[in-house]
């Protein structure tokens, strides 16, 4: 579904690593999508967005360290956005995801995607400039 590209990188090592790490949850999502074996996919997708939930966190906090350190301007602001994204996997209603799987696996892997290259290449790489 998504594949690392130069592009991506901020070079500043450990964050590309992280980013790669949420790139490949992307990608387990797209897994479970696409794989029919899987007769109910209830709890591959609540495993994910466990999985996406703790590692967010995990990577905000590396982030929003890193933002410190070099004195990052636009702090504050990007801190929101990261508590946004927080709150919008948290707000994921898994009664509703649990009746019709592959499409709000769908809808939740499309936001992953679009929000993690959007704020890589807008967002994240303002901080290095």
């Amino acid at each position: 579904m998504i594949k690392w590209k130069d592009e991506y990188s901020m070079g500043v090592e450990h964050i590309d690593n992280q980013h790669k790490h949420l790139v490949d949850i992307a990608n387990k999502a797209y897994e479970v999508l696409k794989n029919n074996l899987y007769i109910d996919k209830y709890d591959k997708i609540v495993e994910i967005l466990k999985e996406l939930e703790d590692y967010t966190v995990y990577h905000f906090n590396s982030e929003e360290e890193y933002m410190k350190e070099i004195g990052y301007e636009g702090y504050f602001l990007h801190k929101i956005e990261h508590k946004q994204f927080i709150d919008k996997v948290k707000s994921i209603d898994l009664n509703k995801v649990d009746v019709e799987q592959d499409k709000h696996l769908l809808e939740i892997l499309n936001f992953i995607v679009d929000w993690l290259v959007k704020h890589i290449l807008e967002k994240d790489k303002a901080i290095v400039k």
